[in-house]
């Protein structure tokens, strides 16, 4: 008779969802752990006779599956969220927000209130159900780092890069020469670490010179790593690229030869229909932040997946509209793309919830290039895993998990989080950080923060 095989951990007795391309549930499943990887996926009534777990966890009553995949999102403006609301029902605020409130908030920052932000970003995402995120790029990213390897997150940091703009607070202001150094530099000190990594960024090209596109461009291909930048955001971009270049954003980008896999585009909502086919063609990545996107403009997700683009979706962090929760996100992607390329031709079946969780978790694997590390519950994938309370009778009946983990879960319906083999959230507790510690931190801070930037933005 065969040995049980040593495991460091077994999540057992729940219905897994293993968003493979199989497709593969099981009512009554089991997932073995060891290490930082998935060891085997399969029936609970296997698991027993096959390994000899160090701990087990009780799954029953649950929904196992991939954590949430934040393909957008910004670390420094988490102390922002409702701030703008608050302040424009006092004042009339200016436009647009980005440039007037979130660029000198961000510019005032110092290193402790990133990682301050970042601790409680990051138990957010965590809570509600986020394993992984890929950072926009914003000041002092090591912090980031140190504050996502504190809270258990996996994730990729990023340094908000730019060169030029007379209206850009100095302190964001690099030279060229700085902007390629402390890129390169931040992705060398990341490089070797296992669950978080750093890539290059570009925050936008209204403030990043030629020069400095084409040297991120060749520092990626020479690096072989990600560049994260906004893309195709808003008119005036277009109206900038058009009239300084004489062609559209991501064209111009192509004639800069930094139109490639390398490349991840946030927003890209004001696509062409030439520029949809460059992102097929030079397979870049996108983002879709429906919580955001919608009021910029008709975002072509639907189009974008079905012609094969790494796409996957993201929050756009607190401070835009609040939420960090992914759930709700691919939510609200259903609506809006049903609104768009459903109700106009009266069809009511142009997508559903689980196409959009596709989205999220295999499609953001896809975007951040990791899909062969994470995204899907396989053996020899990283460990990162959710379960999903499914015993309240507001998720009643089940009949089908995949159903409920795309159609109704939200994030405060998840209850265990295990990233990287290591259970960091338990029955909603995060066992990673000192919670109290955090609220100790903000109540101290954040009254001499938003003071500050109520005076420089008056």
């Amino acid at each position: 008779m065969r040995q049980p095989r040593e495991v460091d951990l077994l999540v057992r007795g729940g219905a897994v969802v293993c968003m493979d391309r199989a497709g593969k549930t099981y009512a009554d499943g089991a997932v073995a752990i060891k290490g930082r990887r998935i060891e085997w996926v399969g029936p609970s009534r296997a698991a027993g006779q096959r390994f000899r777990a160090a701990s087990v966890i009780d799954a029953s009553g649950t929904i196992v599956m991939p954590g949430m995949i934040d393909g957008h999102f910004h670390t420094a403006q988490q102390l922002l969220r409702g701030k703008i609301v608050a302040l424009g029902r006092r004042r009339r605020l200016k436009n647009p927000i980005w440039k007037n409130y979130y660029i000198p908030f961000e510019a005032m920052l110092e290193p402790e209130d990133v990682h301050l932000s970042g601790l409680l970003a990051y138990t957010n995402m965590i809570r509600a159900g986020t394993t992984c995120f890929a950072e926009a790029g914003g000041p002092h990213p090591d912090e980031m780092g140190r504050a996502a390897m504190q809270t258990g997150i996996r994730g990729f940091i990023a340094l908000s890069t730019v060169d030029q703009g007379a209206w850009v607070p100095r302190s964001m202001l690099m030279s060229t020469k700085q902007a390629l150094e402390r890129n390169v530099a931040l992705v060398k000190r990341w490089r070797n670490n296992e669950r978080v990594g750093a890539w290059l960024a570009l925050r936008q090209i209204l403030v990043c010179s030629p020069e400095l596109i084409e040297g991120i461009g060749e520092a990626a291909r020479r690096h072989d790593v990600k560049i994260h930048t906004h893309l195709c955001e808003g008119t005036y971009e277009i109206d900038y690229a058009l009239e300084k270049f004489n062609k559209r954003p991501a064209e111009w980008l192509e004639s800069m030869k930094i139109l490639d896999r390398h490349l991840h585009c946030a927003h890209s909502v004001f696509l062409s229909p030439e520029e949809m086919d460059l992102y097929v063609k030079r397979r870049v990545s996108a983002c879709h932040c429906s919580t955001n996107n919608y009021h910029i403009g008709p975002m072509r997700l639907l189009e974008m997946w079905r012609r094969g683009v790494d796409v996957g979706l993201g929050t756009d962090g607190a401070a835009s509209w609040g939420t960090l929760d992914m759930f709700q996100v691919a939510h609200l992607a259903r609506v809006g793309q049903t609104a768009l390329f459903g109700t106009p031709w009266h069809n009511r079946t142009v997508t559903n919830g689980e196409e959009m969780l596709s989205i999220a978790i295999n499609g953001g694997a896809r975007a951040l290039g990791i899909a062969d590390e994470v995204g899907s519950l396989e053996p020899g994938k990283k460990a990162d895993l959710l379960l999903v309370d499914c015993g309240e009778l507001d998720q009643a009946p089940m009949y089908d998990p995949l159903f409920v983990a795309a159609n109704t879960t939200v994030g405060r319906d998840v209850r265990t989080v295990i990233i990287d083999g290591r259970v960091v959230m338990k029955d909603r507790e995060i066992l990673t950080v000192d919670m109290d510690a955090i609220r100790a931190a903000l109540a101290k801070r954040l009254p001499r923060l938003m003071q500050r930037l109520e005076k420089i933005t008056q």
